[in-house]
């Protein structure tokens, strides 16, 4: 008899610890469920306040905010345009390809900060090619290049005329 009391008492432990587990999912599940319960247009107000890591990262989040946030391209024209300042010919060429904000963002943005570094002259004063960080080693085309090169020459031509006067 007393053996059947300690299976219980076990069984009636177990319960109550997978009744817990059961507890923390149906919490988190209705966190998710709570967002969806907002009025459309004001989750996605709340999605357009987010910077680009955020709103990647949000769309991780579960398959309804990957939804809303993939299917809104609006969401992520503010952070192309913000890039367009860097990338003005590629995001402009991206567009009338027909890419959408978000691809055309996705497809611009680590250049953007590559691009963005070398016209502000970070890597004007690299002793060689083994100086550069090896996250700066991003394909770009021709004319960016060529882009990065009128920068490079002005910088030089600009500090040769200052060496003169000096």
């Amino acid at each position: 008899m007393q053996k059947n009391s300690k299976k219980s008492s076990n069984s009636r432990v177990s319960d109550i610890e997978l009744n817990s587990v059961d507890a923390e999912k149906e919490n988190k599940e209705s966190l998710n469920n709570l967002f969806e319960l907002l009025p459309r247009e004001i989750s996605l107000q709340i999605f357009s306040l987010l910077d680009v890591q955020s709103l990647c990262r949000a769309s991780m989040t579960c398959r309804s905010w990957n939804c809303t946030i993939t299917k809104n391209d609006f969401l992520w024209e503010p952070h192309c345009l913000a890039i367009r300042a860097v990338c003005k010919r590629e995001i402009d060429d991206d567009r009338k390809s027909g890419y959408s904000w978000m691809d055309t963002l996705q497809r611009n943005y680590q250049k953007s900060k590559v691009k963005f570094n070398w016209l502000s002259g970070r890597y004007s004063n690299l002793s060689s090619s083994v100086s550069l960080p090896e996250k700066i080693m991003y394909p770009m085309d021709a004319e960016t290049w060529g882009e990065i090169l009128e920068a490079e020459l002005k910088r030089y031509a600009e500090k040769s005329r200052t060496d003169l006067i000096t």
